[in-house]
This record gives structure tokens, C-alpha cells and sequence, in this order.
């Protein structure tokens, strides 16, 4: 079974990949199980500008499914 590359698969660090810190701290929350409403609960944000940032995380890496986001996650070590 061949994979497609796509940009997030070579290894990278959290200070190598192009998402801002806050893009970050929601990837992060998101990884950890938790909603979007207890994401913006814990960072001071409504549920939909937590989505907005995961919508611009997918846009920037083109990431299409919730399972490379959590690949993501881990290899940045979030």
C-alpha cells in the first residue's frame, strides 16, 4: 500500500511547522480529546473560531481527514 505525500511527512519540529501558536494550542486541545466547545471553553474562544483555526491548519498542510490532523499532532509532539 503506497501513501500520497502530502507536506506534513517528513519529520518536523512544533518551531518548523508554518501554523501560528494559537493554531497550535488548538491542535493541541483537539489531540487531547477534547471538543471544539472545550477547546474554546479552556482558550477564551467561541466553538467557531476554533474551527476556523483547524479549517486554516487543513488549508495550510492539506490535510484532509481528522486522522492526518492527529498524525500531525503527534509528530509536531503536541
Amino acid at each position: 500500500m503506497s501513501s500520497t505525500p502530502t507536506p506534513y511527512n517528513e519529520a518536523l519540529t512544533a518551531a518548523q511547522a508554518p501554523l501560528a501558536p494559537r493554531e497550535q494550542e488548538v491542535l493541541r486541545h483537539i489531540a487531547a480529546g477534547r471538543t471544539y466547545a472545550q477547546t474554546a471553553r479552556r482558550m477564551g474562544l467561541s466553538r467557531h473560531t476554533v474551527d476556523a483555526y483547524l479549517r486554516r491548519i487543513r488549508a495550510k498542510l492539506g490535510i484532509n481527514s481528522t486522522a492526518e490532523l492527529m498524525r500531525l499532532a503527534i509528530t509536531l509532539g503536541l
